[in-house]
């Protein structure tokens, strides 16, 4: 085990230019030679890839990485072979001719890694891989295994085939995203025992997290737009509900100056993979996507992930957020909540024919609600959907950067209440507020609303206020919301107390910077990502983007990019293939004189110093 070990750090410095793993990839890494099965836990951009690439080159024969997505597989095959790695993949993007060559390759023992779709695995298991020497099975994404999962895939259930025709061959499961019954799911499908799991935290600390909270859509046009244009030249992804909704946001931001594009699975498979192309390769800034859009791509250099509506559930959301800064640099994150997506998701899941996944799928968007629209540490609610405790505030949510101010809020409370009973609970947020304004809408009046004692009570306070507020009492459980079309509002037992004076409540004051619609603001400062808490946190890593490096820091680092651009662009493969951002600014701090010294920045291996290493030398003494 010991010489085992030690080849494999050689294998790493070698091939990736690290000089030792991290703790959880060590723990894992260790099992896997030990030939134990084993489930791994690790968060986007927690070094997944390199707890099986690792071992499949220190083993005798061909690793088979089971991958869902064409995509993923295209760009972790580009970077193996970069680093001089004998990788192929074996989907349906490959003609007959090529599929035939990979099968050749494995077969004759050519292949280091072979990576796979579930698909294509079901008929392969029995006919090509006996014929060659498979040293061990990677499951990646094998939250898709467990029907408990956010992206269960009926394919995946077949995997545990594996197990009955290759015993004694290591299997390793990995994924970014598993609840704890999606993990014990895990386990039990592919006859893991509990005690192999290795669970790293969940933690993203160079993720800024930011929401929202129901937004005109022009607002959040808006407000997208000074948040992109705030990060000139980066890459990012905003998530949208719908296919309609990818074009209409990029069709509003190219009007804004901004170069996006729409993708989306209504497109032909061409045009799919033509604009996934001009992102990989830095030529499209923008992807407004629906959530199939990410999953499939390593590119490291996405600076941020907007997500244009409420996503479903929080898995989902951290999978899709774990986007951005995969390369460990700073990066930000924007969730615009609406009640109109929770209603609108909420009716999706009860058109579902299963009474468990409905209650089970309610329960997931439920949490998410929480998570967008309480006013508590953000990242201390992420975590602790994922059984994770953090016992302090991050320091790098909105929250924490800008904590609420409390106050006595049983007046604003009762006259919300109020207004709830007068009209015997059957109206929505929109019509109690407008009660509370005293609005002349025309079906107000036809009520008889406007006869309430509550009627205009609450007009010196904006809509907006007040409905941030009753998102409060519905946290505090003064109020429940019905997901029907209509949101009725009901007052609890603990909201009649409140109510009727027999209890005090205390709310978060609401400030214009919370609220305020882009259209009126005035004097409101455009969002900025820079606006980290005052003291930093000894995590927070410097960003990657010219613009916070200064004099000939700065010159170095977009020469260093260009020049990565050029490789790149004549390499046929995307930037970050070449060397990520990360490893450029590490040149640029370090700024080596030789190879030796070059070789010595994390990151760069043999293969690339010497593919490499005097042409960005030459840069570096250039500038």
């Amino acid at each position: 085990m010991s010489d085992l070990y030690e080849k494999a750090l050689h294998t790493l410095k070698e091939y990736f230019g690290y000089d030792d793993f991290r703790p959880r990839q060590k723990e894992v890494i260790r099992q896997v030679l030990e030939k134990k099965d084993t489930l791994a836990l690790m968060p986007t951009g927690g070094g997944k890839s390199i707890c099986y690439q690792i071992p499949a080159l220190v083993f005798e024969g061909c690793a088979v990485v089971v991958s869902p997505l064409i995509a993923l597989m295209k760009d972790q095959v580009d970077s193996l072979k970069e680093n001089g790695i004998a990788a192929a993949a074996l989907n349906s993007a490959l003609s007959n001719e090529e599929a035939a060559e990979v099968r050749r390759a494995f077969c004759k023992g050519e292949l280091k890694l072979l990576y796979i779709s579930p698909e294509r695995l079901t008929f392969e298991a029995d006919h090509l891989l006996p014929q060659g020497n498979v040293s061990m099975f990677a499951i990646d994404e094998a939250h898709c295994i467990s029907q408990w999962g956010h992206d269960f895939r009926p394919e995946y259930t077949q995997l545990f085939r594996l197990r009955e025709n290759f015993p004694g061959i290591p299997m390793l499961a990995l994924t970014a995203t598993a609840d704890a019954i999606t993990r014990e799911d895990i386990l039990h499908q592919l006859s893991i025992p509990a005690e192999n799991l290795v669970q790293d935290s969940f933690d993203r600390k160079n993720l800024s997290l930011t929401v929202k909270t129901n937004f005109t859509k022009k607002s959040k046009i808006g407000e997208m737009v000074d948040f992109i244009k705030a990060r000139k030249n980066e890459s990012g992804i905003v998530y949208c509900l719908s296919r309609k909704g990818t074009e209409t946001v990029a069709e509003e931001l190219n009007r804004q100056g901004i170069n996006a594009q729409a993708y989306h699975a209504g497109m032909s498979a061409e045009d799919r993979s033509q604009i996934q192309d001009n992102f990989l390769f830095d030529r499209t800034k923008v992807i407004c996507a629906t959530i199939a859009f990410g999953m499939g791509i390593d590119k490291s250099n996405i600076r941020y992930v907007i997500h244009y509506n409420t996503p479903k559930n929080m898995e989902g959301y951290y999978q899709e957020i774990g986007r951005a800064g995969r390369d460990g640099l700073p990066a930000d994150t924007l969730l615009f909540y609406s009640d109109g997506d929770i209603v609108q998701l909420a009716k999706f899941v009860r058109e579902s024919p299963d009474e468990n996944q409905k209650n089970l799928q309610l329960e997931k968007l439920a949490r998410i609600q929480h998570y967008a629209t309480s006013l508590v540490c953000r990242r201390r609610i992420l975590l602790g959907y994922f059984g994770e405790i953090m016992e302090r505030d991050c320091g790098n949510c909105d929250i924490c950067r800008r904590p609420p101010r409390r106050f006595d809020g049983t007046i604003i409370a009762q006259k919300a209440l109020s207004a709830i009973a007068r009209t015997r609970e059957q109206e929505n947020a929109t019509m109690i507020i407008d009660i509370l304004r005293g609005s002349r809408r025309s079906d107000l009046i036809a009520k008889g609303y406007d006869q309430l004692k509550t009627f205009g009570v609450g007009n010196g306070t904006p809509a907006e206020k007040w409905r941030v507020y009753i998102q409060q009492l519905i946290h505090l459980g003064c109020l429940t919301m019905s997901y029907t079309d209509q949101k009725t509002l009901r007052i609890t037992e603990f909201g009649r107390q409140v109510l009727f004076g027999e209890k005090k409540i205390e709310l978060a004051l609401v400030t214009d910077e919370m609220v305020a619609p882009k259209e009126n603001r005035k004097a409101r400062d455009k969002f900025d990502s820079s606006a980290s808490p005052a003291k930093e946190s000894e995590n927070r890593l410097r960003l990657s983007s010219k613009e916070e490096l200064e004099g000939s820091d700065a010159t170095l680092f977009e020469a260093l990019r260009i020049h990565r651009k050029n490789l790149a662009d004549a390499a046929r493969v995307p930037p970050y293939v070449i060397f990520s951002d990360k490893v450029l600014l590490e040149i640029v701090h370090r700024r080596p004189t030789c190879l030796t010294e070059l070789a010595e920045v994390p990151g760069i291996g043999s293969m690339k110093l010497n593919k490499y290493g005097k042409e960005f030398l030459d840069v570096i003494n250039e500038n």
